[in-house]
């Protein structure tokens, strides 16, 4: 008998990824939403699963349906959910249905407040090139794949990315809680979502749930490098089996980086302290599915980085440009800081866009102090009217730049932006462009034609 699900709110950028793999996997998926955009739009009609019409219709839920899928875009009185209640069909959150379809898998979930994308790709990269059978999530999209979720039933293994935000409109539990690892890492602590975690103790204490959620006999693995996160290592190490990582000796090469491992030189693509750091933990968890360290790292060998990590957009003899998904200030300290030590000759023009709730915060900002001090030259741009659509305090260009501290530039128009960064020639220079939003419509490929 065929199942029946229905997503509420299927347009989101998770939720339309597993609307695809349960399709792929034999299931009649429908779904509804009040809007979507693109690519979602595209990959939904592809598969064939996207909404006759847009809106909401609690027409759409009867009792045939096996479960409701609920996204976070619905409200808490979307009329398809309450009817979902009324007829008694069960309501999962997206990361409570992964866990029911991983539920007789291993589960190897990535958690931390940066590097969880990274070492996924990584995880998925070196399973591919060894022919590994895995099913996944991975929350951002990654080059050479058309779905980010993957369900099989054969797959013994099932590797999760673990995000600390809130599960569902009805579920304010963070979805790393509900995934119940038998293998887990945490790469690194610092306060986000502010906005759902107050205080940096109320989001320490989300990883320590995390790590509560481990299954019996599980696996830990850590940063010892992150002071928190060491924190947390050592506390259960009196509870589960528990193994630390620390960034490993790297040279800097013109193509890259070389580390060297149990007596082994492996030449890598990818550079800086906290990309390497990553591959050390993403190794250390590939061998709770059997991977060796010396099959990892060969493996890596040809991995360039996950989509807009550090992700190179063009490059010539003179100049280099990329573009990364950096926005909260560890990740900022990290990425200007690899740049600047894989490319110390030449000048860095570092832009940054403060684009999501926890960096327009007027109480967040000071978090952001000296965090692009390597950049011979910086900016940070902001769009006020994102900043009241998000009903917050209003931030001024003075309070920005007291802030980031330094000489860093701060506008809040993208003609600025454009400005700034034709001011200066492109002989022997990096452009690194950072941001969970697009500094409100630059088009980075067209950018780096004109430069070069």
């Amino acid at each position: 008998m065929i199942k029946k699900v229905h997503f509420i709110a299927i347009g989101g950028s998770a939720m339309h990824n597993l609307a695809i793999a349960l399709s792929r996997k034999g299931y009649l998926v429908t779904g509804s939403d009040d809007e979507i955009f693109e690519p979602s739009a595209s990959r939904l009609k592809k598969q064939g699963i996207y909404p006759s019409q847009i809106g909401w219709n609690e027409k759409n839920i009867h009792t045939d349906l096996e479960a409701v899928i609920l996204g976070m875009h619905a409200r808490n009185d979307n009329p398809e959910l309450l009817k979902a209640k009324e007829l008694g069909i069960p309501i999962y959150s997206y990361p409570e249905y992964l866990y029911q379809q991983s539920i007789n898998k291993k589960r190897i979930v990535i958690g931390g407040s940066h590097g969880k994308t990274t070492i996924t790709s990584m995880i998925l990269h070196v399973v591919s090139k060894l022919g590994l059978e895995v099913d996944y999530m991975v929350g951002a999209q990654l080059e050479g794949y058309d779905c980010m979720v993957k369900l099989t039933d054969s797959a013994p293994y099932m590797i999760l990315e673990g995000d600390e935000y809130l599960s569902s409109p009805i579920d304010r539990r963070p979805k790393f809680h509900l995934y119940k690892p038998h293998a887990a890492i945490i790469s690194g602590i610092a306060w986000d979502h502010i906005n759902v975690f107050p205080t940096f103790e109320n989001y320490i204490d989300q990883f320590k749930i995390f790590c509560d959620c481990i299954e019996p006999d599980g696996t830990l693995v850590y940063n010892s490098d992150d002071e928190e996160v060491n924190k947390i290592g050592e506390q259960f190490s009196r509870k589960i089996k528990t193994i630390s990582y620390q960034t490993p000796k790297y040279i800097v090469t013109e193509t890259g980086t070389e580390i060297e491992f149990e007596n082994k030189s492996y030449a890598l693509q990818i550079f800086g302290a906290h990309n390497l750091q990553n591959l050390i933990g993403a190794m250390k968890l590939s061998q709770e599915i059997g991977i060796s360290s010396d099959e990892f790292l060969k493996a890596m060998a040809d991995f360039k980085g996950a989509g807009k990590r550090l992700q190179k957009v063009v490059e010539n003899s003179n100049f280099v440009m990329f573009k990364d998904f950096a926005h909260s200030p560890s990740k900022l300290l990290a990425t200007t800081n690899a740049v600047k030590e894989q490319y110390p000759e030449r000048e860095l023009i570092a832009c940054m866009e403060l684009h999501t709730f926890s960096s327009l915060k007027k109480e967040f900002l000071p978090n952001y102090k000296n965090t692009m001090v390597k950049a011979d030259h910086a900016l940070v741009y902001f769009n006020p009217e994102v900043v009241l659509h998000k009903k917050l305090d209003p931030i001024s260009v003075p309070q920005v730049k007291t802030a980031f501290g330094e000489n860093v530039t701060v506008v809040n128009e993208t003609k600025e932006v454009i400005e700034f960064i034709k001011r200066f020639d492109s002989k022997n220079k990096v452009l690194l462009m950072m941001s969970s939003g697009t500094f409100d419509g630059i088009d980075y490929e067209k950018l780096s034609e004109e430069l070069i």
